[in-house]
């Protein structure tokens, strides 16, 4: 028997879903997220789905701790090594002002404040020829005067270290001899690209959130041995790919986003099966909803991101699914403000104490509590009944708290929050299409999360996207795309030459060490040499340009030195992605790339079993919706009971297990026959 299981931690549910190859069956499970401890949430997972640990063959993990560490700033005591003069680059930052018309705009605070920031004499030059020599009685006065500091984790970070990494490997040794058992992170280990304070804030974040995740990481196998688990353990990372504990612990910056990823692999998987190459994948949790576009069957990459947004977030420049998120999940909560108008998130109930109706002591009105008292939501049928829900508390909550300020009633206030929770929703799937120069139109959209399906034909509606599809196991699903999830590790090395100069030697020479780098993490990983492979990237840009693109390449280009190759396909994929190309013009490698993937088996899932149809029909219930004065009746189905190839006509409510869809008049659904609901999305009752 092979059980392969991956659970996803979220903000307020850990989710967890299991297929045995053997039996041909998914078993899946759902439990309130622990935050004090969040392996009891797992180990819930595991007793609700009657999962043996000792049985488990593959066990795929993700969650949000490391982000949350950042977000929350709950990270390690930490200090940072710089090469001298250069200490007040990370508190400097770059030049720009993201929110040039707010005059309380403020830079975002580094996680190292300067007292911890330490100076060494030394000094690499870009071609990685050593100007200043290293100062080793320096390097361990300053190692002393660290240990004084009483630091968990420490960050180096010296310049052009990326061309020449020699100097901090040896500040690197000369900290583990004084400062035993501290969590160090080498710039050069982590990101070898040119970009000093984008470089130096992934470092020192690596450092910042080390301890913790490797702790945490440390006690998940700790949790898992002890239960006789004796298969292979995988962290999913943010680059879409899985990862062995051993890399987990060393690059934990890579974890960031490992919780949401995985529901994005698995939107791209579920559009392809459906013969859809272009997707705008939408979850929607109890915490945030957050977006990805998919096109040409890939979820789009992004090269970095700031943690906590643009204007006052920490760099990370670790290749990362691009996504972006909102605070408009289940749990988000409805507030007014001093001056009289109504706000949705993003604060958030989480899993403790959660939305008002849940009756574990909230007290401010949330998402989920606006759905329940519009009669969107069952009270008695939540998480297939497990969990009834407190109509009546909800109800007071929202008048309390959003009704009675505003001078409305608590019917009218809820379907204000859903309002600016839609609108702020389908503002985020605009930023991943309309405003990256696609078509919503063009897309389909795959609905996931415990809220996704409730609410996405609305999105979708506001944006014009024809279809809707919402997956088996929506609220599973980012647990589910972790079981289709590779190994992946990526690599950057900088080059920086015009095309027409560059060394093609020394880029083979770059070419061969990534390999070597790359095989060897794979090996580490438990990889199978024959299941290795590599796609290359080299960012380029026309010169005078402040950003490069990645341009995917065959590795015969550099072996054969076909410079011309190199410079029509990036003519081509500029040309695609802006709408020109400017052939006369010089252009420049910035950076060398490359991604190592060990494939993973896939699991062959079986067809979803279907009920008869019409014994889907559970009854009716009135449901409040906007622009009518009454109720609307709407009809309530059982999703397990229906029929491949049924179509539901709405006004409709599809419920299962940890997730409910939505159809408004006008909006119809079909059931695929591998079992996900094809919902073709009306138009507004005006004709928009």
């Amino acid at each position: 028997m092979t059980l392969n299981v991956a659970v996803d931690i979220g903000g307020t549910f850990t989710d967890c879903i299991g297929y045995d190859d053997e039996a041909a069956r998914v078993v899946s499970s759902k439990s309130s997220t622990t935050p004090t401890d969040l392996t009891q949430g797992i180990l819930r997972c595991f007793e609700k789905g009657g999962l043996d640990v000792h049985a488990l063959d593959t066990f795929v993990h993700g969650s949000t701790i490391a982000i949350n560490t950042v977000i929350e700033r709950k990270g390690a005591r930490t200090a940072l090594v710089v090469t001298k003069g250069t200490r007040d680059v990370y508190k400097i930052g770059r030049g720009n002002r993201p929110e040039a018309y707010n005059i309380f705009f403020k830079r975002p605070q580094p996680l190292v404040p300067r007292h911890l920031t330490f100076e060494i004499e030394e000094r690499m030059l870009p071609s990685g020829e050593v100007l200043t020599a290293f100062d080793v009685q320096q390097a361990r006065e300053v190692a002393r005067a660290i240990a004084a500091e009483s630091v968990a984790a420490v960050a180096v970070c010296f310049l052009h270290s990326w061309a020449n990494p020699s100097h901090e490997a040896e500040m690197g040794r000369i900290l583990a001899e004084a400062l035993p058992g501290c969590y160090i992170s080498l710039s050069h280990e982590i990101l070898r690209e040119y970009g000093e304070y984008e470089r130096t804030s992934t470092t020192v974040i690596n450092s910042y959130i080390g301890p913790r995740i490797s702790g945490y990481v440390d006690d998940l196998e700790g949790v898992l041995e002890k239960r006789g688990f004796e298969g292979n353990l995988l962290i999913m990372q943010s680059n879409g790919g899985v990862m062995s504990p051993l890399t987990a612990k060393r690059v934990t910056v890579a974890m960031l986003e490992s919780g949401p990823v995985g529901g994005f692999i698995a939107a791209a998987r579920t559009g392809e099966a459906l013969g859809y190459d272009n997707v705008i994948a939408f979850d929607m949790g109890g915490t945030t909803a957050k977006t990805n576009l998919i096109r040409d069957k890939v979820p789009q990459l992004a090269h970095g991101y700031y943690i906590g947004g643009y204007a006052t977030g920490q760099p990370m420049m670790l290749p990362v699914i691009d996504t972006i998120e909102v605070g408009s999940g289940g749990g988000s909560i409805g507030w007014v403000d001093e001056v009289g108008a109504l706000k949705v998130g993003p604060r958030s109930a989480g899993a403790e104490p959660g939305p008002v109706c849940y009756g574990k002591g909230g007290g401010e009105p949330t998402i989920t509590d606006a759905n329940l008292v519009l009669g969107r939501l069952g009270a008695a049928d939540f998480l297939g009944g497990e969990m009834p829900l407190d109509l009546e508390a909800a109800r007071a909550a929202i008048e309390r708290n959003v009704a009675t300020p505003l001078g409305v009633g608590a019917v009218e206030a809820a379907q204000a929050m859903l309002k600016i929770a839609i609108m702020n929703m389908s503002l985020a799937v605009r930023g991943v299409s309309v405003e990256r120069g696609y078509d919503p139109r063009d897309f389909v959209m795959v609905a996931f999360g415990g809220a996704g399906p409730l609410h996405a034909v609305e999105v979708a509606r506001e944006l014009h996207i024809p279809t809707v599809i919402v997956p088996n196991y929506p609220s599973q699903f980012s647990a589910l795309g972790m079981l289709l999830a590779d190994v992946q590790h990526d690599y950057v090395r900088t080059y920086y030459r015009k095309l027409g100069e560059a060394d093609f030697q020394e880029l083979k020479k770059i070419a061969d060490e990534l390999t070597a780098t790359g095989l060897q993490t794979l090996r580490d990983d438990s990889v199978a040499e024959k299941a290795a492979g590599f796609q290359w990237f080299l960012d380029i840009r026309y010169a005078g340009q402040d950003f490069a693109i990645p341009v995917p390449i065959r590795l015969e280009f550099v072996l054969e030195s076909d410079g011309g190759a190199i410079r029509r396909a990036f003519d081509a994929l500029h040309e695609r992605r802006y709408g020109y190309q400017s052939p006369e013009k010089e252009v420049e490698i910035v950076n060398v790339r490359l991604n190592a993937v060990g494939k993973r088996p896939q699991p062959n899932f079986p067809q979803i079993a279907v009920g008869e149809g019409a014994e889907a029909l559970r009854g009716t219930r009135q449901v409040f919706v906007e622009g009518s004065p009454v109720p609307v009746t709407f009809h309530i189905h059982d999703r397990a009971r229906l029929a491949a190839g049924q179509r539901i006509a709405g006004p409709a409510v599809i419920q299962e297990y940890a997730s409910t869809t939505m159809l408004f008049a006008g909006d119809s659904a079909t059931v695929a026959g591998t079992g996900e609901l094809m919902i073709q999305v009306g138009s507004y009752p005006d004709g928009r």
